[in-house]
């Protein structure tokens, strides 16, 4: 009745001729892609608000931080929750502050006689240069013209860089108030924030969103926790080398070593190099080597000791994704990104084995040790 083209059929053929393995790989491919472009997307929105997400973030890591602190002056202390919430502020600038003096106030006092040492040891370095056959002239002229390299004008990169000074303090006072304004909520009504989030979620969904959420804090948390502990045996470490080998300003070494250490690598390389550094301009080569030597040591005992022994039952994420991680992280968002990319893999990595295994179902108050541990291995099925 109805009019069909006579090469109909060979078309159908044709189509039937895709071997299955091709239309699982195509279904796949343009699925990863979707996912990609999302994800590339969200990626862009997030760079483009940095001034927002940023301090966003800075908060939530200080309130995984300072939560458990509050929570147990709430409870043990019977203390009422915006006083509780107001001394785990007043704790956190206390200490910051506090070492923050400390660090102006060694400096300050030290920093005649480092500039003296630095000063001879740079003239023994010239002289050592000089023995080689390079005059002093020579390495003058080297230095102007490394420095006559630079663009000095108005609109080279370091006036440039200068004249922006005073937009970026804006944006670091800007952050800073956000910040402190996000913890305060997030301290005082964190669970009220959450289940809002949660209720933007479909209704069958909510209760895989709500104990994924709560699997990731509970990792963020442990993380924060852990990683202050680390760091705080990494700054003793290395502020004991540096005082007993008699290298000057110790503590403030030992404090640039306990910031450092939150960024994941870049942390541990540069407030190292910074305590050789110090070491060779005051006390010289010998005690350099010594300094470097002990920096590796204790940063051994950190990776290999430490690190699988205290962060590996917290955040089980494997030594390689963590180097990707902070990586790509710095590729994207320089500092921010090598400082986030840790707590966000690990956040991710919770959250996935969480909803993988329809945990919630089950267990609606996740455990973190419960979700970090491995399934046990089914029984082989026996075969007739």
């Amino acid at each position: 009745m109805f009019w069909r083209p006579r090469n109909s059929e060979p078309s159908l053929r044709a189509i039937d001729t895709v071997s299955p393995g091709m239309r699982i790989a195509a279904a796949w491919s343009w699925r990863f892609v979707a996912v990609a472009a999302a994800a590339g997307v969200l990626i862009w929105l997030i760079m483009q608000f940095s001034l927002i997400v940023i301090p966003l973030f800075i908060a939530v890591l200080l309130a995984a931080l300072l939560g458990p602190y509050s929570a147990w002056l709430t409870r043990r202390l019977k203390f009422p929750r915006w006083l509780a919430v107001l001394t785990a502020m007043v704790t956190l600038i206390g200490v910051v502050t506090g070492l923050v003096w400390l660090v102006v106030a060694q400096v300050r006092a030290g920093w005649e006689d480092v500039r003296d040492r630095g000063l001879e040891r740079w003239d023994e370095f010239l002289v050592w240069l000089d023995s080689l056959g390079f005059s002093a002239d020579e390495i003058t002229g080297y230095i102007d013209g490394i420095l006559g390299e630079l663009d000095l004008s108005t609109n080279g990169p370091l006036v440039s860089g200068a004249l922006s000074v005073g937009g970026t303090a804006v944006e670091i006072l800007t952050g800073s108030v956000l910040v402190l304004f996000s913890l305060i909520f997030l301290l005082l009504d964190g669970r009220g924030i959450w289940r809002f989030v949660v209720r933007l979620f479909p209704a069958r969904a909510r209760s895989a969103v709500d104990g994924a959420g709560q699997a990731g804090w509970l990792t963020l948390t442990s993380f924060a926790k852990v990683q202050i502990f680390v760091a705080f045996v990494d700054a003793v470490g290395i502020g004991l080398i540096a005082f007993f080998l008699g290298v000057p300003l110790a503590l403030p070494i030992a404090v640039a070593v306990f910031l450092a250490s939150f960024v994941p690598f870049v942390g541990a390389i540069v407030s190292g190099a910074l305590a050789v550094l110090v070491a060779l301009a005051y006390n010289g080569p010998g005690i350099a080597l010594l300094m470097l030597a002990g920096v590796l040591v204790v940063q051994q005992v950190e990776g290999n000791i430490l690190q699988p022994l205290v962060m590996g039952p917290a955040v089980r994420v494997h030594p390689l994704a963590v180097v990707l991680a902070v990586t790509a992280g710095g590729l994207l968002a320089g500092i921010p990104g090598t400082l986030f990319a840790v707590p966000i893999i690990a956040f991710l990595n919770v959250v996935v084995r969480y909803i993988a295994r329809g945990q919630w179902r089950t267990t609606p108050h996740p455990k973190l040790g419960d979700i970090l541990r491995e399934p046990p291995a089914e029984a082989p099925k026996e075969t007739a």
